[in-house]
């Protein structure tokens, strides 16, 4: 067995039923659950129907690279949000299609760390698990960079040493941010790309929950565009990761994409050739479908908008909860220990929140996620009022 799985921790869900235990949650009360970030908004009709007039291409064999078609809609699309005029995205060399960006994101890593060398894989802290994972088993030494009130939810770039900087192969960046909804300026985006020049090092920007922001003239900022705008040819070192499951309500589809470092990318094809992973023709083109439309993409804005302000009205009372700018979450700070608060909220009011503690790594002596939960607001509305009354009913009884 590869001895680097020793070194993976449980994920955080097997850590939430180890937590729950035998407890038997309040039977008079149906169980909502805020834990998962599975989006329940129903999937748009046009990437239904595009996906069942295409199961005739089941027939055949797809290119890993995806189809001319599918690359120049995902290319047009970066184009018109993330204003890439100067320096449009090649769909030929410069996009990759892949089956969601959860294995993508994993097997970059494998496709870009050189292990001959000392390297650091640096992570925002708390993180995607499969920051971590991935650059475990790519025989990598994860990095964690606190965030915290204090930091505004982002990596403190000026806290990481020269030494560290020069050892980094490869930085996960993720905004907005799972769990925390912050979002990373276009100058902060710029000062990152700079240290990747100086250090050599690798970016690879989680971007799925770009889509989902509070402010619909102000759409949180993308690596891509922030390389046009610094003048970084080709967008040298960055490559970004985009997917449908959030921005389209479409997490059973597996659709996403990467972009970026023609250079990069075309070792990551080569990896995946290998790998075979290549998104089957139905998928492309219900991928296709979607990545043209943005009509559903606000509608689907509106709808978390509404239901965040139906709950924040409900919980600000009782808990320091403000909007994200960015995603569906609230990361909020517990009046006890977030295992104890999630332990004691699921036997009493039948409700599941993820302890912050399962989100991150305690390091230097402090831990960023303790104390906090994270609350998953993908439930229709009536559910999330219903959720928020519940969690406020169990505070005002402690």
């Amino acid at each position: 067995m590869n001895p680097d799985l020793n070194h993976l921790q449980a994920y955080p869900f097997e850590k939430l039923a180890a937590l729950f235990g035998s407890i038997e949650p309040n039977s008079q009360l149906a169980r909502i659950a805020f834990s998962i970030g599975e989006p329940k908004h129903p999937t748009p009709t046009l990437i239904q129907e595009a996906l069942l007039e295409h199961l005739h291409g089941l027939g055949t064999y797809p290119a890993t690279r995806g189809e001319p078609a599918l690359r120049e809609a995902i290319s047009a699309w970066l184009a018109r949000r993330f204003d890439l005029h100067e320096m449009p995205i090649d769909p030929e060399t410069q996009v990759l299609p892949v089956n969601g960006t959860r294995e993508a994101l994993f097997a970059f890593a494998q496709t870009v760390i050189d292990r001959t060398r000392p390297s650091k894989v640096l992570m925002p802290n708390p993180f995607y698990q499969i920051y971590e994972g991935a650059a475990l088993l790519a025989g990598a030494e994860p990095v964690y960079l606190d965030c915290t009130e204090k930091t505004a939810f982002l990596p403190d770039l000026d806290a990481v040493s020269e030494t560290t900087w020069d050892q980094c192969q490869l930085f996960y960046l993720c905004s907005p941010g799972n769990p925390t909804g912050a979002v990373a300026s276009e100058e902060w985006l710029k000062k990152l790309l700079a240290l990747a020049e100086r250090h050599d090092f690798i970016i690879a920007s989680d971007e799925c929950y770009s889509e989902i922001y509070l402010d619909e003239e102000s759409p949180p900022p993308g690596l891509l565009g922030a390389c046009e705008r610094a003048g970084q040819q080709n967008f040298r070192r960055c490559v970004v990761f985009h997917s449908l499951s959030k921005r389209s309500n479409a997490p059973g589809l597996r659709s996403g994409f990467v972009a970026g470092d023609t250079d990069v990318i075309q070792q990551f094809l080569r990896y995946r050739t290998y790998h075979g992973c290549a998104m089957p023709p139905p998928t492309q083109a219900a991928s296709m479908a979607a990545w043209k439309d943005e009509t559903h993409v606000q509608k689907n804005r509106e709808e978390y908008r509404t239901k965040f302000n139906a709950v924040i009205e409900i919980l600000s009372p009782v808990l320091p909860v403000d909007h994200p700018k960015g995603g569906f979450y609230l990361w909020v700070k517990t009046p006890i220990d977030d295992r104890e608060f999630a332990q004691k909220l699921y036997a009493q009011q039948n409700v599941v929140v993820l302890p912050g503690r399962f989100l991150s790594r305690s390091h230097q002596g402090t831990d960023p996620g303790a104390e906090r939960v994270r609350i998953a607001l993908v439930a229709p509305l009536d559910e999330c009022i219903e959720g928020a009354r519940r969690i406020r009913r169990f505070i005002e009884s402690l």
